[in-house]
């Protein structure tokens, strides 16, 4: 093997192995799992080609992703802004990011509830907080990675970490109660069991979802336990019926499920909130450019027409905000 390709073989190897953070640290700051997966290969075109040799290859390839994300979410953002209805994070089934001794922590940093706080943050002050917060990169590298000075990046994380603890609840369940929790929903859900359902909702609880226009729209969503209940216990059975399936995983770091119609295409994903014991949001998203990574997409309006048609005479229809009742543009 020549030297040249000696040096490739090792790049691509070193790369492989540092791709989990990379992808990682590019996720939390986009909110998008294609994007992360376009700066993470950005980045490895730049190592391959780059002519020099770094000190620290995770120092370089971590700053290289991280501004790359900075650039990409800065655009980004002027898109969210004109997005039709609620914007959601695409969902990540898994995180490749492995580290035992934190996989808790690192799950809920890539929650919806803490990606949606995250997209209160300027990039800048993003960036320094998922590097700081979450990966724990000392000030000196957040400096190189985000091409400020150190007093700056600690400005940066104190007023990053101030917006998002005004933000967080003060009281979080822990992994092992969510899931008995998320257990107990699903069940009921399945069951059509509208009180069940509602004794482990929230009085508040908010069901809404981002169809970015490109599916059934949820208008701004159910609110309440009252309604969110009756709502869910009519969902399901006509969905069932057309061959739909409920496949409760873990979505986020967080509990949730993903539906699939009859040939295990993806309809939507939900994401459970769960806080002090009670369910204090369901996020669903149905907007199919979001979904291509979870698996192939079905044609929401196609499901939506199936599922109308396999409603049966005096079953009750599905509130108003949701999308099985949603009228298909003309």
């Amino acid at each position: 093997m020549s030297a040249p390709e000696e040096s490739r073989t090792t790049r691509a190897e070193e790369f492989e192995e540092l791709r989990p953070l990379l992808f990682s640290i590019a996720y939390r700051i986009l909110g998008s799992v294609s994007e992360a997966e376009d700066a993470v290969q950005e980045t490895w075109l730049r190592y391959e080609t780059s002519t020099t040799r770094p000190a620290s290859v995770k120092a370089f390839l971590s700053s290289v992703v991280t501004r790359l994300s900075i650039d990409v979410l800065r655009s980004a953002r002027v898109r969210r802004e004109e997005y039709v209805g609620p914007w959601f994070p695409e969902p990540l089934l898994a995180d490749p990011y492995q580290d035992p001794a934190r996989s808790a922590e690192l799950a809920d940093s890539v929650s919806m509830a803490a990606l949606l706080l995250l997209e209160r943050l300027t990039p800048l002050e993003r960036a320094v907080f998922v590097l700081r917060e979450v990966f724990g990169f000392g000030f000196a590298e957040i400096a190189s990675a985000v091409g400020r000075g150190e007093p700056a990046c600690r400005q940066l994380a104190v007023r990053a970490r101030r917006h998002m603890d005004a933000g967080r609840p003060r009281f979080a369940a822990d992994r092992k109660e969510r899931e008995e929790l998320a257990e107990r929903f699903f069940e009921a859900f399945r069951e059509g069991d509208v009180d069940g359902l509602r004794e482990l909702l929230a009085v508040d609880v908010h069901l809404i979802g981002d169809s970015g226009g490109k599916a059934p729209r949820w208008g701004k969503g159910v609110f309440g336990a009252d309604k969110v209940a009756w709502a869910l216990s009519v969902l399901l059975p006509p969905f069932t019926r057309v061959g739909g399936v409920v496949d409760p995983c873990q979505v986020n770091g967080q509990p949730g499920a993903v539906f699939r119609d009859r040939d295990g295409k993806v309809v939507n994903t939900w994401s459970l909130e769960i806080l002090d014991g009670r369910i204090q949001a369901i996020r669903t998203v149905l907007n199919p450019d979001k979904l291509g990574h979870v698996g192939p997409v079905a044609h929401a309006w196609a499901i939506v027409e199936e599922v109308r048609r396999a409603r049966r005479p005096g079953e009750p229809e599905p509130a108003p905000a949701t999308p099985l009742s949603a009228p298909r543009p003309t």
